[in-house]
């Protein structure tokens, strides 16, 4: 075996990694929507803020194997390396997993990282893949669905009703696209808010978030063809942002969204602004993108004020994350 760094401009590469990552995501997680060539080019292009991860393709003769992408933020948590490996489901259960990892673990020392982590969907192979490779389990997440065309409308509107009785002191602001130059500032701040989730043992510092990040989070966004809506909480009387929540709308296929971050500054919690803030998004998703079939969403298993939201707006459980990771 041999592997290779390579970039999403190696055209021909690029699109042998997308077809086996699909055939991967086939019997790993056949609820994941398929890769489009082009969305997987701009999402290895761009990354989630324009600090994409290190790619690398493993390769048997002219056959592509398997992938390992590396990802070493420099904005914050610069003694952690995140690994991720992707072997063809053809070709598992020989060790092939198990070579590119240590690659991936080997690239991390070089780029100066102390620990590691990785992630597998919850199965009996990811349990003994980790435990073969000495990573603890630090923690785990949910993925969860809601099925727009089963929203209950009449419902949305009744807990957006409760929900803004409770917060009559706030006011909502809709933000389409990228955020206004005057309002980035306090955007940036309240981004930070998401710190305050639960990262249950793993060794994760605060991310950080200056007005560089989140404009280049939005540029990504736009880079990978998509479609940004965002809804801000502001307090009436002080001017001050006390939470937002963000979605992102594919343009390729505008019946496929993400649901991005949703948060609340501690100092305004209490007040129903996480419901007040998800209700309006639904709202305002029915109006400007008729084609909407799904949005999707993670949450640590842990998190359990944002599930509650989450279930009471009918996202359904499609599978859990186990999270590892070790010192080197």
């Amino acid at each position: 075996m041999h592997i290779h760094r390579f970039a999403p401009d190696d055209h021909d590469v690029t699109a042998e990694a997308a077809e086996l990552t699909n055939a991967a995501q086939k019997v790993d997680a056949p609820f994941e929507h398929p890769y489009t060539l082009e969305g997987y080019r701009l999402m290895l292009t761009h990354g989630w803020d324009g600090d994409p991860p290190e790619l690398h393709a493993a390769w048997e003769a002219d056959r592509l194997v398997g992938l390992v992408s590396i990802h070493a933020s420099e904005w914050d948590n610069r003694h952690l390396a995140w690994l991720h490996v992707v072997v063809h489901p053809d070709l598992r259960g020989q060790g092939r997993g198990s070579q590119m990892f240590d690659h991936a673990v080997a690239r991390a020392r070089e780029l100066g990282r102390t620990s590691i982590g990785t992630e597998g969907w919850e199965s009996d192979s990811t349990v003994r893949f980790a435990a073969r490779h000495r990573m603890p389990r630090r923690g785990s997440a949910i993925r969860r669905r809601q099925r727009v065309d089963r929203v209950d409308r009449g419902s949305v509107d009744e807990l957006h009703a409760a929900a803004s009785a409770a917060a009559t002191e706030y006011e909502l602001v809709r933000i389409p696209g990228p955020t206004p130059e005057d309002l980035l500032p306090a955007v940036a701040e309240l981004t930070a808010a998401i710190n305050d989730a639960p990262t249950d043992d793993l060794d994760i510092e605060d991310e950080v978030f200056p007005v560089e990040r989140v404009r280049s989070y939005e540029v990504a966004q736009e880079g990978r063809r998509l479609r940004l809506y965002r809804v801000l909480a502001r307090h009436k009387q002080s001017g001050a942002l006390a939470g937002h929540t963000v979605v992102a709308v594919e343009k390729e296929r505008p019946q496929i969204a993400e649901q991005h971050d949703t948060s609340v500054v501690e100092a305004h919690r209490g007040h129903r602004l996480g419901l007040l803030l998800k209700t309006d998004m639904l709202r305002w998703l029915a109006e400007a993108e008729p084609h909407l079939a799904t949005i999707d969403t993670w949450n640590m298993e842990s998190n359990a004020p944002m599930i509650g939201v989450n279930e009471r707006l009918g996202y359904e459980v499609l599978a859990r994350e186990l999270h590892f990771q070790r010192d080197l």
